[in-house]
Order: structure tokens, then C-alpha cells, then sequence
């Protein structure tokens, strides 16, 4: 299903629908948006979608919640963790924004839609978001918290003040054994520059000393029992503030139930009206999901080409059989056309609307793809055979509620061919009763599409006057071919037309008018009616030990090569006919056998000898010898 949601290119719809989104909640759950098959839950989906919509159009953008973080944070409380001021501050900040979006929603009402309703299973739990407002305050527990931390810290700067006066009094005192004029602070002690030469002036510890080592700052011994002081307030306030966080989370988990419930809300409005905000953004409808295997989109625009420039999609199939086969020029939109029909179909069962004017959608229990050259080097598939076995991948999964895409359907090999395999596959898909959409370039898969029940014609219309492709899809006719015409329209000779013409088509007598005039001068080369000798390939002698390519198969050469080149070799369990261009030799058989060795002995059958040796005595009757193809 990635693969498909690449191809379409619905991937990149998540990421416009996940940018819309604000919480982890609501991101997760885009990243893990699958289409739904569930009529009903489709439906209410794009229900919700489209009243976010209104209420976006009618009231503005839903109010913005900060969740960050949130479910880490309520898994640890539900762990009978502890919560940190900061985490306290966004459980706070949450409840803020559900009170916003409860009045908002509230206010939403008059629209008379149900998704205001959401409101009434919010709960901003107003006397837990008064205490943290309260409590805490970018990240730290306010002095308001509690009485007792609030006298706590008012002793404390008071004491913090009486210390920096006792310390700057000391320094008017002992001006000249001081570098400075001012106190300073080192290692979160008030210090004193004291001068080296004045150290023993100054009774106190030593904190720290100067880059030079001229300069000492002293710790006065009359200050330190301020700071002691403050170390025991210190150590009452880090305790008071551990009881009110602890309080706090405890009023967190007795509301956790709340909380979670409160989140899980959020996330879900945040979901629904960031497919909202994506609606707006392309102009996009609600499509109505039908139980009839139809598809119908009226002025349908891919969501990632520029609205004022692209041609509207009109499309339907269902309606006069399950597929549809388009042809048309290069360039001409084809490829834009069906992809965008599958998109469609993605987004509406995503609960999405889809950039239209109108629209009707079944619902499809897988899309297939193929769409692209599919060339993959590391399996070394060409063109042809990626499409080759997307398209068996394809058939081996596709039933009747499928809905298949396909592009250039049997393109990449030999155009006959190509033509049979791609007329083979319609019938297949035929047969199985999905919903199929191809392109082609084959004028005979036209035909096919034209007498086959069930598969319509539909083309991709091109201006003959301005040789430009219309981008318009029109279903019901095959697309003509429009190389000769714009190879007329560019100067090219109408004998080369008219030749180009008779040999496209299948009139090919008298193709050559006449004979070019250097090959009647050279009477030895072979005429137009004599067919050039193409010279033989390189004979292998039977009984060569031959390597067969690209298997790298050793065998011995049994039948040699005829006159196109084909030779027949023994391999362990059977014989196979190989063009000799892919036989390299490795031993030849004269130097492996003795002259004029009989070789039936190693190819032939028991019975077939038997019989030979009773036919070399005479004519024997009911007698024969069995020879391989």
C-alpha cells in the first residue's frame, strides 16, 4: 500500500494534512491514516470534516493548545511519579486551553452542527488550573504558593541584605587593602578583592584569587555567619517547595482520569480540523460515498498542479461497464488524469475532501497500481518486465471490489506483442469484475475496448489547430493517433506522410516506388527482389561441451545450429533448443571423443537403438524410431 500511496502521490496529502496539526496526538494519527472500508465510519468522517470546515469559514481557526510533552508527562503521574515545576506549568497551560476551547465551541453552537458539541466532554477542572496558575510561574513555585515559603524567602532577603551591608561596610573600612570599590561575588559567596600584600589585614577565608594572583577575594569571617544563616533558610525553602510540587501532582493525579480524557478530546479536534484547514486550502468538497460500483467527479483539479492553470476533470466509469480505456497523445494528461481519479478515491476514504466541484465515490477495498518505467537496477528488471510483473502482482490481488490503474499498459517491448499482452490483461481484469482505468498508445487495444462488454473508450483531446494537447478527458471515443499530423503541420513531405501512413496501417504494396539510383549502378549487389544472404552463424560440432548464457547451464551439443541460428543442446534432464549467440563453447568434441564416435550412445534413447540395430538386419514392421522435436 506505500507503494501506492508514492505513486499517487498521497503520501505528500499526509504531509500537508500532518503540518495543519499542532499535537503529538493528532500528528501520530495522520502518520497512521489508512483509507477506511466502512461505509459508515467514512461518512462520519467526512461529516466531521466538513462542519470543521463551516465552523472554520464561519468562526475562524480552532483556539491553539500546547500539549509538548503532555503524555510523557500524565505517564508519569499514572507511574506515581513526581512532577517538576515546568511539567506542572504545561498541565496548567493545557487546562487554559481547554477553557478556550470550551467557550469557543460553546459559541459555535448557533451553527447547529454537532461537532460544537464536543464541548460538553472537555473539563478544564477549573480548582486544579486556579492552584497551578497560583502556584506556579515559568517553571518555578511563586512566593505564593504557601505562607511558609513566602516568609521564608522574605527572611532570606532580608538577611541577604544585611549581609552585603556588613561586607560593603567592611571594605569602606579596609579601602586601601582592597583592589576595588565594590564587593563581588565568587562561588555564590560575598567576597572582598583584597590586595596579596594585604592579606593578613583581612580575617576570612580565601574563595578565589586573580588570573595575575595580585588580587585574593576574601570571605570576611563577620559575614560568614550570614551565611550560614541563609544556608538553613535555604535548605526550609527547598523543602517547603518539594511539599507544595508533591501536593501539586497529587491534585494532578486525583484529576488524571480528567486529564486524559481531556487530551484524548483535543487530539481528536485537532485531527478533525486540520482535515478542515486542508479542505480550505485546496477548495475541497465533500464527496458522496455510494454503494453502487460507480465512480462520478465533476470539474475534478489534482491537488498539487496550480488551481488557475490546470483543466477540470470531468470522469465516470461504472455506469456503462467497470473499464475504461484511454489513448491519446503524449504529454496530453493521461497519466494526470488516472492518477488523480486514485487519489480521490484515497483521500475521500481517509475522511478527506477532494478538490471538485461535485462527486460521487464507491468504496474500493485496495487500489493497485502501476504507474511509471518501474525499472529497478539492484533486480535488474527492465521496463517490461516490471510492468510485467506489477501487472501479475496486480492480477493476483485485484477481486470485484478493487479499483485498478494502470499506465501504457504492454508498453516496453515489441509492439505486436506488447499489444497481446496488454488486450490479455484487460480481459483478465475484465473477467474479475473490479474497477480498472488504463492508458495505452495500441490502435488495436482501441478495438478490443470497442467490442468488449463492459471496457469504454475515452481520449485525451488535442488542438489540432495549435498542436497543444487540451488536457480534457471525453469518454466514449478512442483517441486518434496525431503523429502524422504534427508531422505534416511541422513540413514534413506529404509523400512521407502518405508512405508513413500506408506502412503504419497495413497497406504496404508497392511501399517501394523504385529503385534508388546508386543500387542500379552496382549490378553485383542484390536487387529489391532478391533477398540479402545473411551469413550463417558460427556452426557447433555435435558433441561440443558447450555454457549456456545468461543461466551459465553446462550441455553438449546434440543438433547443430540451423539456418537461423538455432541449435539444440543436451542439457542433464532434457534437451533445449538455445540461439547460438547464447552458447559459448568450452571443449570441442574432437577433444572429447574418438573419431567417428557414435554419438547416439550419449543422445538416443535404449529403445530408439534397439531399433535401429534390428533395422540395420532388415525391414522390420510395426518398427519406429522416436526422434525429439
Amino acid at each position: 500500500m506505500k507503494h501506492t500511496y508514492k505513486i499517487l502521490e498521497f503520501n505528500r496529502i499526509i504531509e500537508l494534512l500532518e503540518a495543519f496539526a499542532h499535537t503529538e496526538g493528532a500528528k501520530e494519527r495522520i502518520e497512521n491514516l489508512v483509507p477506511d472500508m466502512d461505509e459508515g465510519d467514512v461518512k462520519r468522517s467526512l461529516s466531521d470534516t466538513s462542519q470543521a470546515r463551516t465552523i472554520l469559514d464561519r468562526m475562524g481557526e480552532l483556539p491553539a493548545v500546547s500539549m509538548f510533552g503532555l503524555h510523557a508527562i500524565l505517564r508519569t503521574v499514572e507511574q506515581d511519579g513526581f512532577l517538576i515545576g515546568e511539567e506542572l506549568e504545561r498541565i496548567g497551560e493545557m487546562l487554559t486551553g481547554v477553557e478556550r476551547i470550551k467557550d469557543f465551541l460553546n459559541r459555535c453552537k448557533y451553527l447547529e452542527l454537532s461537532l460544537p458539541y464536543y464541548e460538553q466532554d472537555l473539563n478544564p477542572i477549573p480548582d486544579l488550573k486556579r492552584e497551578l496558575a497560583i502556584s506556579i510561574r515559568n517553571g518555578s513555585v511563586e512566593d505564593r504558593a504557601s505562607n511558609c515559603l513566602k516568609n521564608i524567602r522574605q527572611n532570606m532577603a532580608k538577611l541577604e541584605e544585611k549581609r552585603k551591608t556588613k561586607a560593603e561596610s567592611i571594605l569602606r573600612d579596609k579601602k586601601k587593602c582592597c583592589s576595588d570599590s565594590f564587593i563581588t561575588l565568587r562561588n555564590g559567596r560575598i567576597c572582598l578583592p583584597v590586595k596579596k600584600d594585604y592579606k593578613a589585614m583581612i580575617h576570612g577565608s580565601v574563595i578565589d584569587r586573580s588570573s595575575t594572583g595580585s588580587t585574593l577575594f576574601i570571605e570576611p569571617k563577620a559575614i560568614i555567619k550570614f551565611n550560614e544563616a541563609l544556608e538553613q533558610f535555604k535548605i526550609e525553602e527547598e523543602n517547603e517547595v518539594r511539599r507544595i510540587l508533591y501536593t501539586l501532582t497529587a491534585m494532578v493525579e486525583d484529576n488524571l482520569p480528567i486529564l486524559v480524557e481531556n487530551k484524548k478530546i483535543l487530539e481528536k479536534l485537532d485531527f478533525i480540523f486540520a482535515k478542515g484547514k486542508l479542505s480550505a486550502s485546496m477548495k475541497g468538497v465533500e464527496p458522496e460515498i455510494i454503494l453502487e460500483r460507480r465512480i462520478h467527479i465533476e470539474n475534478g483539479r489534482h491537488p498539487f498542479l496550480d488551481p488557475s492553470q490546470v483543466v477540470p476533470l470531468d470522469f465516470e466509469i461504472g455506469y456503462e461497464g467497470r473499464g475504461i480505456v484511454i489513448t491519446g497523445p503524449n504529454t496530453g494528461g493521461k497519466t494526470v488524469s488516472i492518477k488523480t481519479v486514485g487519489l480521490f478515491s484515497l483521500m475521500a476514504q481517509c475522511g478527506l475532501h477532494i478538490p471538485c466541484e461535485r462527486a460521487k465515490l464507491c468504496l474500493n477495498r485496495q487500489l493497485l497500481c502501476d504507474i511509471g518505467d518501474g525499472q529497478n537496477i539492484t533486480e535488474n528488471l527492465s521496463t517490461f518486465s516490471a510492468h510485467i510483473k506489477n501487472a501479475l502482482e496486480i492480477l493476483n490481488h485485484a477481486d470485484e471490489k478493487s479499483l485498478v490503474i494502470m499506465d501504457e499498459l504492454g508498453s516496453g517491448t515489441d509492439p505486436a506483442e506488447g499489444m497481446g499482452i496488454a488486450v490479455a490483461i484487460l480481459e483478465e481484469l475484465r473477467n474479475i469484475g473490479c474497477l480498472f482505468l488504463v492508458t495505452t498508445h495500441y490502435p488495436e487495444v482501441k478495438t478490443y475496448a470497442e467490442e468488449a462488454e463492459g471496457i469504454t473508450n475515452a481520449r485525451m483531446a488535442f488542438d489540432k489547430e495549435s498542436l497543444k494537447p487540451l488536457y480534457r478527458m471525453e469518454i466514449g471515443a478512442a483517441g486518434e493517433s496525431c503523429a502524422l499530423f504534427i508531422a505534416r503541420s511541422l513540413g514534413m513531405p506529404e509523400h512521407m506522410i502518405q508512405r508513413a501512413d500506408r506502412y503504419a496501417y497495413g497497406e504496404r504494396e508497392n511501399f517501394r516506388e523504385k529503385k534508388p539510383e546508386y543500387l542500379k549502378k552496382h549490378k553485383n549487389k542484390p536487387s529489391n527482389n532478391q533477398p540479402i544472404k545473411k551469413a550463417k552463424p558460427v556452426p557447433f560440432a555435435i558433441g561440443d561441451s558447450v555454457m549456456l548464457y545468461p543461466a551459465k547451464q553446462k550441455g553438449i551439443v546434440c543438433r547443430s545450429a540451423d539456418e537461423k541460428g538455432i541449435l539444440q543442446v543436451q542439457l542433464p534432464n532434457k534437451k533445449i533448443f538455445i540461439n547460438w549467440k547464447r552458447v559459448k563453447l568450452l571443449v570441442a568434441s574432437d577433444q572429447l571423443y574418438p573419431e567417428n564416435y557414435d554419438f547416439s550412445i550419449v543422445f538416443d534413447t535404449v529403445e530408439n537403438r534397439k531399433a535401429r540395430h534390428k533395422m540395420e538386419k532388415g525391414y522390420q514392421e510395426d518398427l519406429e524410431i522416436k526422434i525429439d522435436p
